[in-house]
Order: structure tokens, then C-alpha cells, then sequence
């Protein structure tokens, strides 16, 4: 797989610290390689530390690879969250102020149907290894401008900080064939709102992306049939790209500091549900 050849549109992230999280594919590896052209600097995490590093060198052949970190392991795992924010700190100079809660699993099935043996891993990667992430990146935030600051016309204007969190349109609108997965996405929309509302007064943007079907590996993983998910793309297509989502994700950062856009849904067009 190669990195998405994107091209750039309005807004600058030039001098910005981005995080993003499952990076070795899909809507993370089209961010982080976005948010990198547009000049970020960008640390990558995923599992995957080999399929990792070939994503840091496709994104650096482009320019600017001294821009590019890599901190592979499990994102739900504490200290791997503390090690991304550490490294985006130590090489770069700055505490990340754009970080992309992306790393999630799907699970084919409903509460009555899906492989139950299942669950808990997909609760613990989607929600509590979510809540851990922004709640550490949230911190750390915080903690770059004093609530002095905050005001009106305060330093906070200066700088965006953002946290961009990935639900799903199932999150939203209950979906019998994913409605476990869908579930924990409910959990991580209403985490998000409630973290927005908690950070907005100090000038913290958390915002949720909603995306509709993507042609990803997610589906493969999930266990979704082939045929089925074919026959789903034969009926919506033609179907979002992993850079379209990305695309978003670029957009809601770019805004000035004091404009947020703290809920984007975005699907396909011709998918009518979910």
C-alpha cells in the first residue's frame, strides 16, 4: 500500500505538533500524510511497528521526513500514550496541539449475533483507549495556556489546539448489522460532547468526525462478508476513500482558533442508511 497522494487545500498547518493514532492504514495513514503536506509535524502510532515505519518513509520522501516520528504499540495502553505525547514533545519542542483519536476496531454483527468473545477488546480500544488519549493530550493543552488566558481576547487566539476525535454514522443512526460496534461509538460520541464542553471555555476544540462507509481494511477486519460489503458498495458507490475523510479532518483544523466546527457527518453520497 502506498501513502494517498493528496492534494492540498485551504487552511495552513504549518508550525503545528500532530498526533495520530492507527496510522498504518486507512483514514490515519491519509491524515497523517495530509497533515504532514500542509506542514505539521507528525507523530504516526499503529500496532503494526514495520507497516509503521514504511508509512514515516513514504510520508518523508515527499519532504520533510526530519518531520515524521513513529511510536508503534497499543494505543490503549497507558504508557504508549504517554510515550506518543512525549516524543511529539521531544522532537519537535512542543507539546502536540492537533491530535487524531483515530486507532478503533469494527466488529461484525449485533449484540445478539457478533463474536462475543470479542467485546471486551473492541470496548477497550474504542472507548477506554479513546478517553485515555484525549485525556491526556487534554492535559497537556490545558496546561499551554493559563486560564488568564482565556478570555475573549486572550493567547489562546494565537495558536488552535485541537482535539479531532473519529465516531461513525452508526454511532448516530443504530445499525442492526453493527449495532455492538456501533455502540461503543455511542459511548465516544457522547464522550466527545462532554469533553468539548468541559475544554471549550479554555479554548480546546474537540470535534467528532462521523464517517459513512469507507473503503478501508476495517471492513476485512471487522469480519465483514466480502460479499456483503461488496454488495454495499455496488449500492452506495461511489463510496468515500480514506482521503476524503482525511480531507475533513484538514478542514476542522484550519479554521481559526475561535471558529469550531465540532461535528462533521459525512457519508458517501448515494448511502442513503445508515
Amino acid at each position: 500500500m502506498t501513502t494517498p497522494k493528496i492534494t492540498a487545500v485551504s487552511g495552513s498547518h504549518v508550525g503545528r505538533v500532530a498526533i495520530v493514532t492507527g496510522a498504518s492504514a486507512g483514514i490515519g495513514e491519509a491524515t497523517a500524510a495530509l497533515l504532514h503536506r500542509r506542514g505539521a509535524s507528525v507523530v504516526i502510532n499503529a500496532r503494526r511497528a514495520e507497516r509503521l515505519k514504511e508509512v514515516a518513509a513514504e510520508i518523508g520522501a515527499q519532504g520533510g521526513a526530519e518531520r515524521v516520528r513513529v511510536v508503534a504499540g497499543d494505543c490503549a495502553e497507558q504508557a504508549v500514550i504517554d510515550a506518543m505525547l512525549d516524543e511529539a514533545r521531544r522532537a519537535f519542542g512542543a507539546e502536540a496541539d492537533l491530535v487524531v483519536v483515530n486507532a478503533g476496531r469494527g466488529l461484525n454483527g449485533s449484540v445478539m449475533s457478533s463474536d462475543e468473545a470479542q467485546w471486551e477488546e473492541v470496548v477497550r480500544t474504542n472507548v477506554l483507549g479513546a478517553a485515555r488519549l484525549i485525556r491526556g493530550a487534554g492535559k497537556r493543552m490545558l496546561d499551554r495556556v493559563p486560564p488568564e488566558q482565556c478570555g475573549q481576547s486572550g493567547t489562546w487566539l494565537k495558536a488552535a489546539r485541537d482535539v479531532v476525535v473519529l465516531g461513525s454514522v452508526v454511532g448516530r443512526h443504530v445499525s442492526p448489522f453493527s449495532s455492538l460496534y456501533g455502540s461503543t461509538k455511542f459511548a465516544v460520541h457522547a464522550m466527545t460532547e462532554g469533553v468539548r464542553r468541559e475544554l471549550a471555555p479554555r479554548g480546546v476544540r474537540v470535534t467528532l468526525i462521523e464517517p459513512g462507509f469507507v473503503v478501508s481494511e476495517f471492513q476485512r477486519v471487522a469480519g465483514y462478508a466480502d460479499a456483503w460489503f461488496e454488495s454495499m458498495k455496488e449500492k452506495f458507490a461511489p463510496m468515500l476513500e480514506p482521503a476524503d475523510v482525511a480531507r475533513m479532518i484538514e478542514f476542522v483544523t484550519a479554521q481559526p482558533a475561535h471558529v469550531h466546527v465540532s461535528d462533521l457527518l459525512v457519508r458517501p453520497t448515494r448511502q442513503e442508511y445508515p
